[in-house]
Order: C-alpha cells, then sequence, then structure tokens
C-alpha cells in the first residue's frame, strides 16, 4: 500500500520544486548550456552552503554567479581578489568620524563588501592566504568580528568563488580549512559545438537578456528550512557514512584506490553536504524522503575538493572525480553487504 503524503508537505514540495525551476529558467536566458553547473549552484544556494567554481578563463562562471543574482532579490556585491588586497577591503575597518556640530570624534565600523547576501570572490586564489582566511568566518559563522564587536550578516548569505586552474604565477592555492567550507566544488567545462553557436548568436548581435527577479530572500529561507525537514531513513544516513568513511585510507571501508592515492579523506562536512544535497534533490523529484540515487549524485560534487590526494596520484595523473567514482561503484548500499 502507498505511503500517503501530508497535503501541506506535498504542497510545499510542489511550491519548491516551482521556484527552483523559476530561477534557473531565468539564468538560462543568460547561460547557454552548463546544465549541471547551474543546478549545483542552485544546490548550494537552497542549502545555505557555498560554491567553488573553477575553469579556464572566458566559460562564463562570473557571468552564472551574476545572472543568478539578477534572478533573485537580494544583495549582490562582487570582490576582485589581488595579490594586494587586505582582509579590510573585504571585511571592512574602524574609522574616524567626527561630529560637525559638537566636535566629539568616534570610531564607526564602515562595512566592506562582505555585507551582502551574494558575494563574488572573483578569483579568489589570487588573494594571499592571509586575505583568503577573512572569509572562513563569514562562511561558517554568518557573521563579522572586527574590534571586538560582532556583526551578523544577513540572510540568506551565499558565497560564489571563482578560481582559474591553468594559471599558477600570482597564485595561492586555497588551503584545506578554506576549501572545506565550499559546500560544493563544481568544475565548468568547455561548451558543445551548439552551445557554442548559440553562444555567439547571442553575443555579437547585440542580444540583451532580461531576467527578472523571481524570488525574494524570504523564500530562499523558507525553502533551506523545507530541505532539511527531508526525511532520510536511517539506511540511507548510513550509507552516506559509509561513503565518507571511505574516503579514509586504510579505514573498515576504504577502497583499493583510497589506499593508494588518497593521503586524508573528507571531514563531517562533507557528509553534512551530501546528504542537504540529497534532499534537495528528492525534493526536485517530488518526492520527501532520500533515495541512494540521491546520495550518490551528491557525491563528487561534494568531496573532490575535501579529499587530498598523494603524491603517487599526482605523478599517476589520477584525480579525485576517478577515485570517487570507484569508491561509490564499491560503496554497497546494503550494511549487511559491507559488513
Amino acid at each position: 500500500m502507498a505511503t500517503q503524503i501530508d497535503p501541506a508537505i506535498q504542497k510545499a514540495t510542489d511550491e519548491f520544486r516551482h521556484k527552483f525551476r523559476a530561477v534557473r529558467a531565468e539564468i538560462g536566458k543568460a547561460i547557454v548550456g552548463h546544465d549541471e553547473i547551474v543546478e549545483g549552484v542552485l544546490l548550494c544556494l537552497f542549502t545555505g552552503g557555498h560554491v567553488l567554481l573553477e575553469g579556464v578563463p572566458g566559460l562564463g562562471k562570473t557571468y552564472l554567479i551574476r545572472s543568478l543574482a539578477s534572478a533573485l532579490s537580494l544583495d549582490f556585491s562582487r570582490i576582485q581578489f589581488t595579490p594586494d588586497l587586505m582582509p579590510a577591503d573585504i571585511l571592512g575597518t574602524n574609522i574616524i568620524n567626527e561630529d560637525p556640530q559638537t566636535g566629539h570624534r568616534r570610531f564607526e565600523f564602515q562595512k566592506g563588501p562582505i555585507f551582502a547576501q551574494i558575494v563574488l570572490a572573483d578569483e579568489i586564489n589570487r588573494a594571499t592566504p592571509k586575505t583568503q582566511s577573512a572569509l572562513l568566518e563569514a562562511m561558517q559563522e554568518h557573521s563579522v568580528t572586527a574590534g571586538g564587536e560582532r556583526h551578523i550578516l544577513k540572510e540568506p548569505f551565499f558565497v560564489m568563488a571563482t578560481q582559474n586552474p591553468i594559471e599558477q604565477e600570482g597564485t595561492y592555492p586555497l588551503p584545506e580549512a578554506q576549501l572545506d567550507r565550499f559546500f560544493f566544488k563544481l568544475v565548468v567545462q568547455y561548451s558543445s559545438r551548439e552551445e557554442l553557436g548559440t553562444i555567439l548568436e547571442r553575443t555579437t548581435t547585440g542580444y540583451r537578456p532580461e531576467i527578472k527577479p523571481v524570488m525574494t530572500g524570504e523564500e530562499i529561507v523558507g525553502s533551506q528550512k523545507l530541505v532539511q525537514r527531508v526525511v532520510a531513513a536511517p539506511h540511507v544516513q548510513d550509507f552516506a557514512v559509509r561513503l565518507i568513511m571511505a574516503t579514509h585510507p586504510n579505514g573498515p571501508f576504504a577502497t583499493e584506490q583510497v589506499n593508494r592515492y588518497v593521503r586524508w579523506g573528507s571531514s563531517p562536512r562533507g557528509l553534512q553536504s551530501i546528504m542537504l544535497a540529497a534532499k534537495v534533490r528528492a525534493l526536485l523529484d517530488g518526492r520527501f524522503n532520500v533515495s541512494f540515487d540521491d546520495v550518490k549524485g551528491a557525491v563528487i560534487p561534494a568531496l573532490r575538493h575535501r579529499i587530498l590526494l598523494n603524491f603517487e596520484a599526482q605523478a599517476e595523473g589520477v584525480e579525485s572525480d576517478r577515485v570517487l567514482t570507484e569508491l561509490i561503484e564499491r560503496t554497497p548500499t546494503a550494511a549487511e553487504a559491507a559488513a
């Protein structure tokens, strides 16, 4: 006998799918192709996570983020990371203001560009580690501490960072602690022949997409709360737990490639990212419960930046995606099979 779904939950699920598709449709007015990337960015938005986009120049990473900001009624700011950028340039600083009537001087906090709801951290790997670390508190705690005072950021707060993987001069690789703050790492690939033709047509004929805001901040926060309510059965949760444990070298569930190529496995944040993303995938499929396939579909973008490969992997040209693909294939869904 089929399980009856609460009408209120079904209505909320349908509304979420409608809003998700509406935002994606508005982005599609400007962005050609990259469907998986667009969906991955929206998954991060509706789970309250942050996203790192990696790809060579000119693939539309920044344009995608600007298009998303246009489709949402949220405050937007862009930070262009450079080697001489300082933490105060991002967070803000205390300045002395003088009252023109009394002449009394006092310190006032001048907010930096981090005080927005959508923050584009463009070419984040061009800034020094000291400046990169300025984002850590904001990304994790959604607050900024300056001059001994804590400032709360307005919700929803969403950081989208881009980095160029081919230019190494004047860049600083993101430290592991910084990478772990990103919900997903999405790799932007080249466009297809048909997509390139459409891009050429749009960008050389005066085409100007009119992207309209279709969601407010309150609606996004409400959707994030709905995602957390999606049910994940104990055996599905255990499958996600075993996937994370399988990334730990010499652990009880580690695969052959993990033992051979991985130095350090995923943190618990990887597990949280997988499960939250799986819940969004379930809602998009019209379900209020997470399946094994939902979990599997979130593993690679959630963990590709959370496992650290060793020298042997680098020497043989083995990438994290290959290790994770084998891990998904070899980790059984049934706990009995894993015992």
